[in-house]
């Protein structure tokens, strides 16, 4: 199966409208027939061997040793075309590799044919969440815990879908259900850290990232790297009462300088400091400051710990924690701020750092490209008065990794596609996969680009003109947008990310993000 056909069938598969047949033998056997006993001893020894070699491969695949594991379970797929414990085995050992047409294709079979089987329905699940197909993944969750609501998987699952929609305490709940009852798994112990860090439960995060050091492959270097210097910071956070404290006026409107499509809006670190160019990112989930600007203001290093993944050179970077007692924009005031420290690699613009989603977060948020100003309004005012608008509203989900996610659409696309939406990117991206698809080859322009990204430059992009991008019911013409391999991203988001919807295409609106409601407002500016 083609990628293409792959989101055509996922979006378009709704259990809840479909009913599978099922077909049962026509020949019946006589109560009075028996099977020959050397046969039956055969069959015996056969099933209890593909069950041994299913466990070994799963020890395997817990120890990280995904290629080994699915040379096993292919062997006893082959052997026994029937075996369903294998053919669901290796569709999870598929999706921990991030295959996931095959694991899907493994996984919609056995559910098809097997109404009862839970485990089918947690892997389908996982396979069509891991695709960015919310809808019929949380219906396949539903059915598994229906079936078992012993099916750790399927609560992990749910559990993620609920973070990915920014219901973190809903979330966090399934995901400490799922480690109870399958606390061997490292996939739901790394989940559960994510998200109780994304609900400031630093303790419990810090607890379970050392648990996911005892039990994750060894062969995991670059992340459990990542891991141990996040650690030494979430105890760091931990010493603090709370992060993000908002302060100061209730509602601030600023100004900002639109360049290269990208707003920068000035801060402070304190009230008679020197004021910061930053540039308002909302594809950083944690804000950033210019290891230059850090050395100025004498803003040490907490920690420091592996490499991070983003676009741009080698697609790494290193992980240098830090800590910011406040920051202002305008009259509010946020204490507390968490940061990022690393280099920038921007020549022939002054930029001291980036906002980040979660300085933001506890406001509602406007950016307005028309007459380039930033709002931000308490919880408190917006609390006590609906947003009354008849703007389109959009659903906006949080990535793993901390980005905004909105569903898009392109002209040769059937399905709408993840795009991470992205006021820090002067132009839109597609990715690699997308842009050799046979749909989208002929929109390819000679112009190749230059890309700055977090991680270093990248030279000879290649550029497309896309004859239509849609978000919502909002259609713009002739976007140019860059190529670009999003693996690296795609490996952290924890659903597929199809591009970025870069400020190329957001420039021509009035956006609020509500936070809050996980959703954007989108009004046109002239």
């Amino acid at each position: 199966m083609k990628y293409k056909d792959f989101l055509t069938d996922v979006f378009r598969f709704p259990f809840h409208k479909k009913k599978f047949v099922f077909l049962i033998s026509a020949c019946l056997l006589t109560a009075g027939f028996t099977a020959p006993a050397a046969d039956g001893n055969i069959q015996q020894t056969e099933v209890a061997e593909a069950k041994q070699l299913i466990k070994q491969a799963e020890k395997l695949t817990r120890r990280g040793e995904f290629i080994k594991a699915e040379n096993l379970l292919r062997g006893v797929v082959e052997s026994s075309p029937k075996n369903s414990a294998a053919k669901l085995a290796l569709s999870y050992n598929l999706l921990k590799q991030r295959r996931l047409v095959e694991a899907y294709d493994l996984s919609i079979e056995v559910a098809r044919a097997e109404s009862k089987n839970s485990r089918a329905f947690a892997v389908l699940g996982t396979a069509l969440l891991s695709a960015g197909n919310f809808r019929d993944a949380k219906i396949s969750f539903i059915n598994a815990v229906k079936l078992n609501n012993q099916e750790a998987l399927a609560w992990s699952g749910y559990g993620m879908l609920d973070f990915y929609e920014n219901r973190i305490t809903q979330g966090l709940e399934s995901l400490r259900e799922a480690v109870y009852l399958d606390p061997r798994e490292p996939d739901f112990v790394y989940a559960l850290a994510q998200v109780a860090a994304r609900a400031e439960q630093y303790k419990e995060a810090s607890e379970a990232y050392k648990r996911y050091l005892q039990i994750s492959p060894q062969t995991e270097v670059e992340r459990r790297d990542r891991i141990k210097g996040l650690i030494n910071f979430l105890r760091f956070l931990g010493n603090r009462q709370s992060l993000y404290d908002v302060d100061g006026a209730e509602q601030t409107i600023v100004s900002f300088k639109l360049k290269n499509d990208r707003p920068i809006v000035q801060i402070k670190l304190d009230k008679s400091s020197e004021p910061l160019n930053f540039i308002l990112d909302t594809g950083s989930g944690i804000s950033v400051i210019s290891e230059e600007t850090a050395e100025r203001l004498k803003i040490k290093p907490i920690t420091r710990g592996g490499l991070a993944r983003g676009i741009g050179g080698e697609g790494k970077f290193e992980i240098v924690y830090g800590f910011l007692p406040s920051v202002y924009i305008g009259d509010a005031k946020i204490k507390n701020v968490p940061i990022y420290i690393r280099k920038f690699h921007t020549t022939n613009e002054r930029v001291d750092g980036y906002i980040g989603l979660s300085l933001i977060s506890k406001f509602l948020t406007t950016i307005d490209y028309g007459n380039q100003t930033f709002t931000l309004v308490s919880k408190k005012v917006f609390d006590k008065q609906k947003i009354q608008t008849t703007a389109l509203s959009l659903p906006l989900r949080l990535t793993s990794s901390g980005f905004l996610s909105g569903e898009v659409n392109l002209e040769g696309i059937e399905v709408p596609l993840n795009f991470i939406v992205d006021t820090g990117a002067s132009v839109s991206v597609i990715s690699n996969e997308l842009a050799n698809s046979k749909e989208f080859s002929r929109f390819v322009k000679g112009e190749k680009m230059r890309v700055v990204g977090a991680a270093g430059v990248t030279e000879n992009v290649p550029s497309l003109l896309l004859p239509r991008v849609t978000f919502g019911s909002h259609s713009r013409q002739s976007i140019t947008a860059i190529a670009l391999d999003l693996e690296l991203i795609n490996e952290t988001s924890g659903f597929q990310q199809a591009g970025i919807l870069g400020g190329n295409f957001l420039k021509n609106y009035r956006l609020t993000f509500d936070f809050q409601n996980s959703k954007v407002i989108f009004v046109p500016v002239k």
